[in-house]
């Protein structure tokens, strides 16, 4: 995987870029979790990129945070508004976007918790995306969507169990995208926590693994991808 650099105005930022071997399908932006570019999420771009998509990990802060606590800090600062924020996730797909193999490509994101909210809060701000997927992401906003604003195809995979997005957000959530007319597919898995794409060990009781999950929800991605590119 090879360093990218851009920038959010005088922020510095460093993404990972990861390319397929032959001419990309499309390319992709992986917003990453809290914590920045974990393997998890690296190793997810590596198949994307293994699949035949040109992916983009992004940088959310500039800084790699040590902690959870720290991370929590970081992601204050850029959601200071909803604005900033959806400035900081537009540079990525400015980055994305403009590379020479990119050209001509439909582009699309993806995220992981912070960064499927990420991915989502891209889709309501009307980025023209081939598709917006979130893996167990936080679906609250501080902005809806607009009617109409909405013309990605949305993707949300959601663990029933996931204590950081209660159903009454669920249930809100779908209501934002009735209302803004999006075309949108909600995967839900029964007992399913937080972070259930991520095998590595976490001591947070909110988060689990879950093989299944994992696989059914990139599977539907794959699914979706091949509907929308054809």
């Amino acid at each position: 995987m090879d360093e990218l650099f851009y920038r959010d105005g005088e922020t510095e930022l460093t993404g990972l870029l990861a390319r397929p071997t032959g001419k990309a399908r499309a390319a992709v932006v992986v917003f990453p979790t809290i914590m920045n570019a974990t393997q998890s999420v690296i190793d997810k771009a590596g198949d994307l990129a293994a699949n035949g998509y040109l992916a983009l990990v992004a940088d959310f802060y500039g800084k790699a945070p040590e902690s959870m606590e720290q991370s929590r800090e970081y992601a204050m600062e850029i959601r200071v508004t909803p604005q900033a924020y959806r400035q900081r996730l537009r540079a990525a797909v400015k980055a994305l976007a403009t590379l020479p193999e990119a050209a001509g490509l439909p582009i699309g994101t993806i995220g992981f918790c912070m960064g499927g909210q990420a991915a989502l809060e891209l889709a309501r701000d009307g980025a023209p995306l081939f598709v917006a997927a979130s893996f167990h992401g936080l679906l609250g906003t501080d902005l809806p969507a607009e009617p109409g604003a909405v013309s990605a195809r949305v993707l949300v995979c959601h663990g029933d169990a996931d204590p950081m997005v209660p159903r009454e957000q669920v249930l809100r959530f779908w209501q934002e995208m009735d209302v803004a007319r999006a075309n949108w597919h909600f995967h839900s898995y029964s007992g399913v926590k937080h972070g259930f794409t991520n095998p590595a060990p976490n001591p947070n009781p909110a988060t689990a693994y879950d093989a299944s999950a994992d696989r059914q929800s990139w599977a539907a991605m794959y699914a979706l991808f091949d509907e929308v590119l054809g």
